[in-house]
């Protein structure tokens, strides 16, 4: 082994069980959320590098899973720019933005995940947003 080769350590059980247990809360997170009101499109958590998706049944997704990948992993840089003013401003809830198109809302969840969510534009975004903060919220982080 060279010295600059790194040196992998398996997770242990308690990891793979930790990250096992993750996953199943976040498909049901994400089925919850797109339950909660019939504007959802999209539901995606994005967290350990791995992302859980729900598309509404019927629906084509606007993006690829690439590029749903790449933006993510660019919220995922923002929220971390957003948190160095926390102590200022106070923690960041939710982040919305506005397209064309849709509204794109993200969540922070656990340590480093986001959740990602689609709503389409004839909505009351606010009530939306209320009642996945509230599923969310059900979850320990």
């Amino acid at each position: 082994m060279s010295l600059g080769s790194p040196i992998l350590f398996p997770a242990s059980r308690q990891q793979q069980l930790n990250h096992s247990s993750d996953s199943m809360e976040y498909e049901k997170i994400c089925d919850e959320i797109l339950k909660c009101d019939k504007s959802i499109r999209y539901v995606g958590v994005y967290d350990f590098g791995e992302l859980y998706e729900k598309m509404r049944p019927g629906l084509k997704s606007y993006l690829s899973r690439e590029e749903t990948e790449i933006s993510l992993s660019q919220a995922v840089y923002r929220w971390s720019t957003r948190k160095k003013t926390a102590d200022k401003i106070g923690k960041p809830i939710f982040a919305l933005t506005k397209y064309e198109k849709i509204y794109r809302v993200t969540i922070p969840i656990g340590g480093a995940g986001l959740i990602l969510i689609s709503i389409e534009l004839d909505t009351d975004v606010n009530q939306v947003i209320k009642k996945t903060l509230k599923i969310k919220n059900k979850y320990p982080q």
